[in-house]
């Protein structure tokens, strides 16, 4: 199963993962993706192992030969011919014109949500699944000293063009502590320095940083913990989904109906202005500019208590 990318990627794909580890439950199953994604794996109970594979090179050779090979990761047609070249004996992929042995598969929609898009994949090869099944384990590891019941601020984002800009995000800080919440600030080793600049603008003590502190799991383990997160169009949100924790999400230039938190979940707030723009731009997309500080601080307050975490998969 070949998904050699982000975060957001992995957890958006867990339907299909678990819906391959229903329909192959005798078989070896490995996810071919970066290794950092391992733990993560874990908690998704769908998975045998982690083959470290960066985006579109040759796959590890002990992978050659497999009974089925999943394409999960894009369209093709160089994922195709990535695992075309491991020889597997049966290929599942979006059909593309310039693969003949995708033929059989079925045709790529572009405005097609993230999660839905990999269910339907499996669903035109006879594979059941379901897409409400995003849900994770709930972490054992202990969450950093200060997040049980915080809100997570998590102002980073892959690109440019997803980033709220850091005075707004202040403001947010401000104004949850205002209204007695503890507040953490969370990011990616890359994120620090946005992280701290947020934290420093907004008072925030020292012990509130937790950028660049915490892997993946340990992530999870802060979001778990958590009351509630606000954050950009990125990893975190998604695992806000998976682990049932009450999120503000802001969307500038992706629709949430292709990469938000479920429609049907009160619990998650997808915020956008309506227009679209360039997902991996270099400067701030003026829709994204068009939410304001209001409007996430009213939907923050508008949320549900977060329900005591369990150490079991739940319906999130």
């Amino acid at each position: 199963m070949l998904r050699a990318l982000g975060l957001g990627d992995f957890l958006t794909g867990i339907p299909a993962l678990r819906a391959l580890a229903r329909a192959f439950p005798d078989h070896r199953r490995v996810l071919a993706a970066p290794a950092l994604l391992g733990p993560l794996a874990g908690l998704s109970g769908t998975v045998d192992g982690v083959a470290d594979t960066a985006p579109l090179v040759p796959l590890d050779p002990e992978l050659s030969g497999a009974d089925v090979a999943v394409n999960l990761h894009g369209r093709g047609p160089h994922s195709h011919r990535v695992l075309l070249a491991s020889g597997p004996r049966r290929l599942v992929a979006f059909a593309h014109p310039h693969v003949p042995e995708s033929a059989g598969g079925p045709e790529w929609a572009a405005a097609e949500h993230e999660v839905r898009r990999w269910c339907r994949l499996l669903e035109a090869s006879g594979i059941p699944a379901d897409s409400s099944d995003l849900g994770l384990v709930v972490p054992t590891e202990p969450a950093p000293p200060g997040a049980a019941r915080a809100t997570v601020v998590h102002p980073g984002a892959a690109f440019a063009s997803r980033r709220w800009p850091i005075e707004r995000w202040a403001e947010v800080v401000r104004h949850e502590a205002g209204r007695g919440r503890e507040v953490v600030v969370t990011g990616g080793n890359d994120e620090t320095a946005l992280a701290e600049a947020v934290a420093a603008a907004a008072g925030l003590a020292p012990e509130a940083m937790l950028a660049g502190c915490t892997d993946f799991l340990g992530l999870a383990a802060v979001v778990a913990a958590a009351a509630r997160v606000v954050c950009g169009d990125t990893g975190v949100a998604h695992l806000a989904t998976a682990l049932g924790t009450p999120s503000v999400v802001l969307f500038g230039p992706v629709a949430p109906s292709e990469w938000g938190p479920p429609a049907d979940r009160a619990q998650h707030v997808a915020l956008w202005a309506g227009t679209r723009g360039n997902p991996n731009g270099a400067v701030t997309d003026p829709g994204l500019l068009c939410i304001t500080v209001g409007q996430v601080t009213a939907a923050l307050d508008g949320l549900p208590q977060a329900s005591p975490r369990a150490s079991t998969m739940r319906s999130t």
